[in-house]
């Protein structure tokens, strides 16, 4: 596994540990998604639903898949597995991602704005120089959009134990900024 698989797998179990506990239970994942849907000030009601099943799909697949000792929370040791066997996964991160991009696409144009894109991240507990830093990586057109595609991508990538210099690296790069 990569330095940096390992690095964003990491980060990731923190922000997902929203109530802070040192675990992930169900109720970070119902926080953190309030959190989203709060910044997705204007995406439609089926977007934000969808975001929020989502969410709570991807704490159900953790759950069944990774919960090894049945206590009803995931460890950060337990979580690793992500990286270890991301092929358990696909799927769940796959709707997560989309979920999300078509929260950054409340147009339906295909393209998500940075105005749009920053606050779901902040929402999700990214740091702003990172936040920008990736958003920047995308290549932005010149009114400053990236493709959805780009974005769905980049989710998926995150998630790889062989994936290294890509820009979801800029997440847990130490903020510039």
């Amino acid at each position: 596994m990569r330095t940096e698989a390992l690095n964003r797998v990491k980060l990731v179990f923190t922000l997902f540990d929203a109530n802070g506990n040192g675990y992930l239970d169900a109720d970070d994942f119902e926080l953190m998604g309030k959190r989203v849907l709060v910044a997705a000030v204007d995406s439609d009601e089926a977007a934000k639903s969808a975001m929020l099943a989502a969410f709570r799909r991807y704490w159900a697949t953790l759950l069944k898949e990774l919960d090894v000792n049945g206590d009803g929370k995931v460890s950060y040791e337990e979580f690793t597995a992500t990286v270890l066997s991301p092929e358990r996964f696909d799927e769940t991160i796959a709707d997560f991602a989309e979920s999300l991009a078509a929260l950054g696409d409340p147009d339906g144009d295909g393209l998500i704005e940075r105005s749009v894109f920053v606050p779901l991240m902040t929402a999700i507990g990214f740091q702003l120089p990172n936040i920008h830093a990736l958003f920047d990586a995308f290549e932005p057109d010149e009114s400053d959009r990236v493709r959805v595609p780009v974005w769905v991508e980049a989710i998926k990538e995150y998630y790889g134990p062989d994936k290294g210099g890509v820009p979801a690296d800029y997440l847990v790069a130490v903020p510039t900024g």
